[in-house]
């Protein structure tokens, strides 16, 4: 198994980028090989402060080490550092239908709205599509709202063997359910688009006070309440262990208990959660040299391998 995935660095990551997806990458590390890249050459189509986008390519490198990321087993880069994947992007671009583009959510969601859609945002799926096949990735984990993306991806792959002989792989989604079971603060899917996210490294003291704002039910203390359907305890169920998820699902639904109460222990155990990633973030910081090595190293063996793929779809149309 082939696993590839990137992940955008337009913020901090929250918890739905964590739990949705990130963890699962990590999990997913120790296959055959996986690639792991930070997505900034995506992110154009939003960040334009060239500062912020270094920075954040930069923080997105150190977040994803400190939650587990071991560059002993996946290869991590930043994706603007293989330009093998921009050309490749050139030859799909070529024999993919016009049509199709339209079709895609993102472009049609932003047009739906009366928003401004550049080239870049149109033609995002087809850079993805070369993010995929240049690195003859047969796994990608996605969120169930992006398995467009992968049949789309397929679409184009299939295209041009159609069209060449075999020359890419073709890959196929795997599905990330939890991706869309994160609740931010406000019982909506979390999400930076909806200002509703509790940060991964966010300070403590401030991630409890953002816990302890947020919005409850009006039931009385003593009536039961069911877990199951609670955003609250959707969050705890995240962070707690077992026996805490246990003990706090038979306190709902016994009743006698305030959401202050929740909240308290949320925010107690998401501290304790993610205190050891804390710790390792804080050392990784401090040493922008060793983020740099790795992310250098990661892109050589990234390359080395689109430059393969690129050669071969290169010698399939002719123009090599």
């Amino acid at each position: 198994m082939r696993v590839l995935s990137g992940i955008q660095p337009t913020g901090r990551f929250h918890w739905g980028n964590y739990f949705g997806a990130i963890r699962q990458y990590i999990q997913l590390q120790t296959e055959d090989a996986a690639f792991y890249f930070i997505a900034n050459l995506h992110a154009l189509t939003t960040v334009r402060d060239p500062q912020v986008l270094r920075q954040n390519t930069q923080e997105a490198a150190i977040d994803l080490l400190a939650l587990g990321l071991d560059p002993d087993h996946a290869v991590l880069f930043a994706q603007s550092d293989v330009p093998e994947v921009c050309e490749l992007t050139w030859l799909l671009m070529t024999g993919t239908p016009l049509g199709l583009l339209e079709r895609c959510h993102a472009y049609k969601d932003k047009k739906a709205r009366g928003l401004p859609a550049d080239a870049g945002l149109f033609t995002y799926p087809v850079l993805m599509a070369a993010d995929i096949l240049a690195y003859d990735s047969d796994t990608v984990p996605v969120g169930e709202d992006q398995g467009q993306h992968i049949e789309v991806c397929r679409d184009i792959a299939a295209s041009f063997n159609h069209h060449f002989g075999e020359v890419f792989v073709m890959p196929r989604a795997k599905i990330l359910h939890t991706a869309a079971k994160v609740p931010g603060t406000d019982g909506e899917k979390m999400s930076k688009s909806y200002h509703n996210t509790l940060e991964v490294f966010e300070d403590p003291r401030a991630q409890r006070k953002k816990i302890m704002r947020i919005k409850t039910d009006s039931r009385p203390v003593d009536q039961p309440k069911d877990p199951d359907t609670d955003h609250l305890y959707q969050l705890f169920s995240l962070v707690g262990t077992d026996q805490q998820k246990e003990e706090l699902a038979e306190s709902y639904r016994r009743g006698g208990f305030g959401y202050g109460d929740v909240k308290k222990l949320l925010a107690d155990a998401a501290e304790a959660y993610f205190q050891p990633s804390r710790q390792r973030r804080e050392q990784l910081a401090a040493e922008p040299d060793r983020i740099h090595q790795i992310l250098g190293d990661g892109a050589a063996t990234a390359r080395k391998k689109a430059a393969e793929v690129l050669r071969r779809a290169q010698q399939a149309c002719g123009i090599r």
